[in-house]
Protein backbone atom coordinates (compact mmCIF):
# COMPACT_ATOMS: atom_id res chain seq x y z
CA UNK A 1 0.00 0.00 0.00
CA UNK A 2 1.39 3.45 -1.14
CA UNK A 3 2.30 5.55 1.94
CA UNK A 4 -0.23 8.97 2.22
CA UNK A 5 1.65 12.21 1.59
CA UNK A 6 1.63 15.09 3.82
CA UNK A 7 0.24 18.35 3.21
CA UNK A 8 1.05 21.04 5.77
CA UNK A 9 -1.51 24.10 5.66
CA UNK A 10 -0.45 27.82 7.21
CA UNK A 11 -3.81 29.61 8.36
CA UNK A 12 -3.71 33.36 9.38
CA UNK A 13 -6.77 33.61 10.98
CA UNK A 14 -8.75 36.81 11.01
CA UNK A 15 -12.72 37.22 12.16
CA UNK A 16 -13.85 37.36 9.02
CA UNK A 17 -11.28 36.01 6.54
CA UNK A 18 -8.58 33.35 6.22
CA UNK A 19 -4.95 33.28 4.32
CA UNK A 20 -4.26 30.21 3.26
CA UNK A 21 -0.52 28.71 2.35
CA UNK A 22 0.16 25.52 1.63
CA UNK A 23 3.77 23.57 1.69
CA UNK A 24 4.07 20.20 0.11
CA UNK A 25 6.88 17.76 1.35
CA UNK A 26 9.62 19.36 -0.39
CA UNK A 27 10.23 22.56 -1.83
CA UNK A 28 8.87 26.04 -0.69
CA UNK A 29 5.31 26.66 0.70
CA UNK A 30 2.54 28.67 -1.93
CA UNK A 31 0.16 30.56 -1.20
CA UNK A 32 -3.44 29.25 -1.41
CA UNK A 33 -5.74 32.44 -1.30
CA UNK A 34 -7.38 34.25 1.39
CA UNK A 35 -11.63 32.49 1.78
CA UNK A 36 -14.04 33.69 4.58
CA UNK A 37 -13.75 32.62 7.75
CA UNK A 38 -16.95 30.22 7.38
CA UNK A 39 -17.42 26.88 8.27
CA UNK A 40 -19.07 25.61 4.86
CA UNK A 41 -15.75 27.52 3.20
CA UNK A 42 -13.22 25.68 5.51
CA UNK A 43 -15.04 22.62 4.84
CA UNK A 44 -14.81 22.43 1.43
CA UNK A 45 -11.49 23.75 1.05
CA UNK A 46 -10.38 20.87 3.67
CA UNK A 47 -12.50 18.43 0.87
CA UNK A 48 -10.57 19.66 -1.72
CA UNK A 49 -6.97 20.05 0.04
CA UNK A 50 -7.16 16.60 1.53
CA UNK A 51 -7.74 14.15 -1.60
CA UNK A 52 -5.51 11.42 -1.21
CA UNK A 53 -3.39 13.74 1.17
CA UNK A 54 -2.78 13.46 5.05
CA UNK A 55 -3.30 17.26 6.17
CA UNK A 56 -1.51 18.82 8.93
CA UNK A 57 -3.09 22.62 9.72
CA UNK A 58 -1.33 25.18 12.00
CA UNK A 59 -2.68 28.45 13.16
CA UNK A 60 -1.58 30.92 15.81
CA UNK A 61 -3.38 31.35 19.13
CA UNK A 62 -5.54 34.39 19.54
CA UNK A 63 -9.16 36.49 19.87
CA UNK A 64 -10.43 34.16 17.54
CA UNK A 65 -9.98 30.94 20.23
CA UNK A 66 -10.19 27.43 19.55
CA UNK A 67 -13.35 27.46 17.15
CA UNK A 68 -11.53 26.19 13.69
CA UNK A 69 -9.06 24.03 15.63
CA UNK A 70 -12.01 22.22 16.56
CA UNK A 71 -13.48 22.31 13.43
CA UNK A 72 -10.72 20.93 11.42
CA UNK A 73 -9.97 17.70 13.96
CA UNK A 74 -13.51 16.88 13.47
CA UNK A 75 -12.82 17.02 9.66
CA UNK A 76 -9.72 14.49 10.37
CA UNK A 77 -7.17 17.52 10.08
CA UNK A 78 -4.51 17.21 12.55
CA UNK A 79 -4.42 20.99 13.71
CA UNK A 80 -2.00 22.95 15.30
CA UNK A 81 -2.16 26.06 17.59
CA UNK A 82 1.06 27.66 17.65
CA UNK A 83 2.56 29.97 20.09
CA UNK A 84 2.45 33.26 19.04
CA UNK A 85 5.55 34.32 21.42
CA UNK A 86 7.55 31.32 20.64
CA UNK A 87 7.49 31.48 16.62
CA UNK A 88 10.90 31.61 15.57
CA UNK A 89 11.42 35.20 14.17
CA UNK A 90 14.33 35.94 11.68
CA UNK A 91 15.97 39.52 12.68
CA UNK A 92 15.68 40.93 9.40
CA UNK A 93 12.23 40.47 8.79
CA UNK A 94 10.48 43.80 8.77
CA UNK A 95 7.27 43.26 6.66
CA UNK A 96 4.18 41.61 8.18
CA UNK A 97 1.24 40.67 5.69
CA UNK A 98 -1.40 37.92 6.36
CA UNK A 99 -0.26 36.19 3.39
CA UNK A 100 3.10 36.31 4.68
CA UNK A 101 2.23 34.84 7.91
CA UNK A 102 0.62 32.02 6.61
CA UNK A 103 3.38 30.90 4.63
CA UNK A 104 5.79 31.29 7.47
CA UNK A 105 3.20 28.78 9.75
CA UNK A 106 3.29 26.26 6.80
CA UNK A 107 7.07 26.24 6.51
CA UNK A 108 7.43 26.21 10.24
CA UNK A 109 4.15 23.32 10.48
CA UNK A 110 6.47 21.20 8.05
CA UNK A 111 9.85 21.85 9.55
CA UNK A 112 8.66 21.41 13.21
CA UNK A 113 9.46 24.65 14.53
CA UNK A 114 6.27 25.32 16.01
CA UNK A 115 5.61 24.96 19.88
CA UNK A 116 1.87 23.96 20.38
CA UNK A 117 -0.55 25.74 23.29
CA UNK A 118 -2.70 23.18 25.29
CA UNK A 119 -6.18 23.27 23.76
CA UNK A 120 -9.10 22.85 26.52
CA UNK A 121 -12.45 20.71 25.63
CA UNK A 122 -15.74 23.02 25.46
CA UNK A 123 -16.20 22.40 29.21
CA UNK A 124 -12.83 22.99 30.27
CA UNK A 125 -12.95 26.27 28.20
CA UNK A 126 -16.62 27.12 29.69
CA UNK A 127 -15.08 26.86 33.63
CA UNK A 128 -12.14 29.14 32.56
CA UNK A 129 -14.24 31.68 31.28
CA UNK A 130 -16.22 31.31 34.54
CA UNK A 131 -13.04 31.85 36.36
CA UNK A 132 -12.07 35.38 34.22
CA UNK A 133 -15.18 36.57 34.41
CA UNK A 134 -14.78 36.39 38.49
CA UNK A 135 -11.68 37.94 37.81
CA UNK A 136 -13.10 40.79 36.08
CA UNK A 137 -16.00 41.33 38.44
CA UNK A 138 -13.12 41.67 41.23
CA UNK A 139 -11.88 44.62 39.18
CA UNK A 140 -15.18 46.46 38.37
CA UNK A 141 -15.70 46.00 42.30
CA UNK A 142 -12.05 48.04 43.33
CA UNK A 143 -12.85 50.25 40.09
CA UNK A 144 -16.55 51.05 41.85
CA UNK A 145 -15.20 50.92 45.36
CA UNK A 146 -11.86 53.85 44.35
CA UNK A 147 -14.63 55.71 42.66
CA UNK A 148 -16.37 56.65 46.08
CA UNK A 149 -13.34 56.93 47.54
CA UNK A 150 -12.14 59.56 45.23
CA UNK A 151 -15.33 61.30 45.23
CA UNK A 152 -15.06 61.53 49.17
CA UNK A 153 -11.48 62.55 49.14
CA UNK A 154 -12.29 65.36 46.64
CA UNK A 155 -15.36 66.86 48.48
CA UNK A 156 -13.02 67.06 52.02
CA UNK A 157 -14.86 64.30 54.08
CA UNK A 158 -13.04 61.79 55.77
CA UNK A 159 -14.36 58.35 56.99
CA UNK A 160 -15.06 57.65 60.66
CA UNK A 161 -11.87 56.66 62.96
CA UNK A 162 -11.24 53.28 63.49
CA UNK A 163 -13.53 52.61 60.95
CA UNK A 164 -11.57 50.35 58.27
CA UNK A 165 -12.41 51.00 54.36
CA UNK A 166 -15.52 49.13 52.87
CA UNK A 167 -16.00 47.07 56.39
CA UNK A 168 -19.72 46.67 57.19
CA UNK A 169 -19.87 49.64 59.46
CA UNK A 170 -18.34 51.95 56.70
CA UNK A 171 -20.85 50.83 54.60
CA UNK A 172 -23.68 51.78 57.03
CA UNK A 173 -22.14 55.14 57.20
CA UNK A 174 -21.79 55.93 53.47
CA UNK A 175 -25.49 54.68 53.45
CA UNK A 176 -26.49 57.38 55.88
CA UNK A 177 -24.19 60.06 54.61
CA UNK A 178 -25.43 63.34 53.12
CA UNK A 179 -23.65 65.78 50.94
CA UNK A 180 -24.36 69.25 50.85
CA UNK A 181 -24.11 69.92 47.08
CA UNK A 182 -27.54 67.72 45.55
CA UNK A 183 -25.65 67.44 42.72
CA UNK A 184 -23.24 65.78 44.24
CA UNK A 185 -25.23 63.77 46.53
CA UNK A 186 -26.65 62.47 42.77
CA UNK A 187 -23.11 61.49 41.48
CA UNK A 188 -22.21 59.90 45.00
CA UNK A 189 -25.57 57.39 45.47
CA UNK A 190 -24.83 56.56 41.45
CA UNK A 191 -21.52 55.45 42.54
CA UNK A 192 -22.84 54.00 45.79
CA UNK A 193 -25.45 51.91 43.55
CA UNK A 194 -22.56 50.26 41.63
CA UNK A 195 -20.36 49.26 44.05
CA UNK A 196 -23.47 47.38 45.37
CA UNK A 197 -24.38 46.22 42.00
CA UNK A 198 -20.58 44.89 41.75
CA UNK A 199 -20.26 42.99 44.95
CA UNK A 200 -23.66 41.34 43.78
CA UNK A 201 -22.20 40.67 40.50
CA UNK A 202 -18.76 39.13 42.41
CA UNK A 203 -20.70 37.13 44.74
CA UNK A 204 -22.75 35.38 42.02
CA UNK A 205 -19.92 34.44 39.95
CA UNK A 206 -18.65 32.90 43.26
CA UNK A 207 -21.36 30.80 43.99
CA UNK A 208 -21.62 29.85 40.50
CA UNK A 209 -17.96 29.15 40.75
CA UNK A 210 -18.09 26.71 43.62
CA UNK A 211 -20.99 24.76 42.12
CA UNK A 212 -19.03 24.24 38.81
CA UNK A 213 -16.33 23.19 41.52
CA UNK A 214 -18.61 20.33 42.31
CA UNK A 215 -19.68 18.73 38.79
CA UNK A 216 -15.96 19.52 37.08
CA UNK A 217 -14.16 16.16 36.65
CA UNK A 218 -11.26 18.09 38.03
CA UNK A 219 -12.88 17.78 41.33
CA UNK A 220 -10.60 15.80 43.12
CA UNK A 221 -7.72 17.59 42.06
CA UNK A 222 -8.96 21.01 43.19
CA UNK A 223 -9.93 18.97 46.91
CA UNK A 224 -6.38 17.76 47.12
CA UNK A 225 -4.64 21.14 45.72
CA UNK A 226 -6.68 23.01 49.11
CA UNK A 227 -4.53 20.63 51.34
CA UNK A 228 -1.34 23.29 50.27
CA UNK A 229 -1.56 26.54 52.87
CA UNK A 230 -2.86 29.67 50.81
CA UNK A 231 -4.71 27.41 48.37
CA UNK A 232 -8.74 28.00 48.94
CA UNK A 233 -11.30 27.04 46.50
CA UNK A 234 -10.76 29.59 44.04
CA UNK A 235 -7.05 29.56 43.62
CA UNK A 236 -7.71 25.93 43.50
CA UNK A 237 -10.37 26.54 40.56
CA UNK A 238 -8.24 28.82 38.85
CA UNK A 239 -4.91 26.51 39.53
CA UNK A 240 -7.59 23.62 37.47
CA UNK A 241 -9.13 25.95 34.69
CA UNK A 242 -5.93 27.31 33.98
CA UNK A 243 -3.42 24.73 33.84
CA UNK A 244 -5.98 21.72 32.91
CA UNK A 245 -4.84 18.30 33.64
CA UNK A 246 -1.36 19.17 36.31
CA UNK A 247 -0.41 15.12 34.49
CA UNK A 248 0.02 16.85 31.35
CA UNK A 249 3.57 18.52 32.77
CA UNK A 250 6.65 16.15 32.45
CA UNK A 251 8.42 18.07 35.48
CA UNK A 252 7.86 20.91 38.24
CA UNK A 253 9.87 23.49 36.00
CA UNK A 254 7.73 23.08 32.93
CA UNK A 255 4.39 24.41 35.29
CA UNK A 256 6.97 27.19 36.84
CA UNK A 257 7.77 28.19 32.90
CA UNK A 258 4.30 27.82 31.85
CA UNK A 259 2.89 30.48 34.91
CA UNK A 260 5.77 32.59 33.57
CA UNK A 261 7.95 32.44 37.07
CA UNK A 262 11.33 31.21 35.86
CA UNK A 263 13.92 34.12 35.73
CA UNK A 264 15.21 35.30 32.54
CA UNK A 265 18.63 34.39 31.40
CA UNK A 266 21.54 36.10 29.38
CA UNK A 267 24.98 33.97 28.86
CA UNK A 268 27.86 33.93 26.73
CA UNK A 269 31.51 31.89 27.34
CA UNK A 270 32.44 32.95 30.92
CA UNK A 271 29.56 35.43 31.42
CA UNK A 272 26.17 34.36 32.95
CA UNK A 273 23.53 36.60 33.97
CA UNK A 274 19.69 36.30 35.36
CA UNK A 275 17.02 38.98 35.66
CA UNK A 276 13.21 38.94 36.73
CA UNK A 277 11.33 36.80 35.75
CA UNK A 278 9.77 36.46 32.33
CA UNK A 279 5.95 36.94 32.88
CA UNK A 280 5.49 34.95 29.32
CA UNK A 281 3.04 31.86 30.80
CA UNK A 282 -0.46 32.61 32.49
CA UNK A 283 -0.64 36.06 34.11
CA UNK A 284 -3.62 34.49 36.06
CA UNK A 285 -1.88 31.30 37.39
CA UNK A 286 1.01 33.62 38.20
CA UNK A 287 -1.25 36.08 40.30
CA UNK A 288 -3.08 33.55 42.45
CA UNK A 289 0.51 31.70 43.09
CA UNK A 290 1.94 34.94 44.32
CA UNK A 291 -0.74 36.05 46.74
CA UNK A 292 -0.83 32.08 47.92
CA UNK A 293 3.08 32.44 48.70
CA UNK A 294 2.45 35.56 50.69
CA UNK A 295 1.63 32.42 53.61
CA UNK A 296 4.92 31.70 53.86
CA UNK A 297 5.69 34.58 56.03
CA UNK A 298 3.88 32.86 58.93
CA UNK A 299 5.83 29.93 61.07
CA UNK A 300 4.52 26.26 59.75
CA UNK A 301 0.81 25.74 62.07
CA UNK A 302 -2.30 24.02 60.94
CA UNK A 303 -4.99 26.51 61.15
CA UNK A 304 -8.68 25.66 61.74
CA UNK A 305 -9.39 26.14 58.31
CA UNK A 306 -6.55 24.16 57.37
CA UNK A 307 -7.62 21.55 59.32
CA UNK A 308 -10.83 21.33 57.54
CA UNK A 309 -9.42 20.98 54.51
CA UNK A 310 -7.37 18.49 55.29
CA UNK A 311 -10.02 15.85 56.48
CA UNK A 312 -10.03 12.90 54.67
CA UNK A 313 -7.09 13.52 52.51
CA UNK A 314 -4.54 10.71 51.54
CA UNK A 315 -1.92 10.60 54.52
CA UNK A 316 0.62 11.53 51.67
CA UNK A 317 -0.90 15.03 50.71
CA UNK A 318 -0.85 15.52 54.51
CA UNK A 319 2.76 15.16 54.78
CA UNK A 320 3.37 17.13 51.69
CA UNK A 321 1.58 19.90 52.42
CA UNK A 322 3.34 19.94 55.72
CA UNK A 323 6.70 19.87 54.26
CA UNK A 324 5.59 22.62 51.78
CA UNK A 325 4.83 25.09 55.20
CA UNK A 326 8.23 24.74 56.26
CA UNK A 327 9.87 24.43 52.86
CA UNK A 328 8.27 27.49 51.76
CA UNK A 329 8.40 29.44 54.90
CA UNK A 330 12.06 29.04 55.16
CA UNK A 331 12.61 29.86 52.28
CA UNK A 332 10.97 33.34 52.25
CA UNK A 333 13.02 34.30 55.49
CA UNK A 334 16.07 33.51 53.91
CA UNK A 335 15.50 35.20 50.47
CA UNK A 336 13.60 38.14 52.05
CA UNK A 337 16.97 39.25 54.09
CA UNK A 338 18.81 38.93 50.82
CA UNK A 339 16.63 40.72 48.26
CA UNK A 340 13.40 42.38 50.06
CA UNK A 341 10.02 40.85 50.76
CA UNK A 342 8.36 41.21 47.11
CA UNK A 343 10.80 39.18 45.01
CA UNK A 344 11.08 36.61 48.24
CA UNK A 345 7.24 36.20 47.56
CA UNK A 346 7.86 35.30 44.31
CA UNK A 347 10.73 33.40 44.20
CA UNK A 348 8.15 31.65 46.74
CA UNK A 349 5.68 31.01 44.45
CA UNK A 350 7.67 29.12 41.92
CA UNK A 351 8.77 26.85 44.76
CA UNK A 352 4.63 26.62 45.18
CA UNK A 353 4.35 25.34 41.62
CA UNK A 354 6.41 22.90 42.02
CA UNK A 355 4.24 21.63 45.17
CA UNK A 356 1.31 22.30 43.27
CA UNK A 357 2.56 20.06 40.15
CA UNK A 358 3.40 17.82 42.80
CA UNK A 359 -0.30 17.04 44.15
CA UNK A 360 -0.90 16.73 40.44
CA UNK A 361 0.92 13.87 39.93
CA UNK A 362 -0.79 12.31 43.13
CA UNK A 363 -4.60 12.82 41.51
Amino acid sequence: MAEVTARYVGLDVHKHTIAVAIAETSGPPELYGVIPNDPKVVRGLVEKLGQGRRLLAAYEAGPTGFVLQRQLSSLGVECLVAAPSLMPRRPGDRVKTDSRDALTLARLLRSGDLTPVWVPDREHEALRNLVRARYVAKADLLRAQHRVVKLLLREGVPAPQGCRSWSAPYRAWLNQLQLPQPLTQLVFEDYRSQVQLARERLQRFERELARAAEASPHLHTIGALQTLRGVGLLTAVTIVAEAGDLRRFGRAPALMSFAGLVSREHSSGEHRRQGGITKTGNAKLRHVLIQAAHNARFAPATSAQLRRRLEGAPPDLVELSWRAQQRLHQRYWHLQRRIGGGKAFTAVARELAGFVWAVGQRT
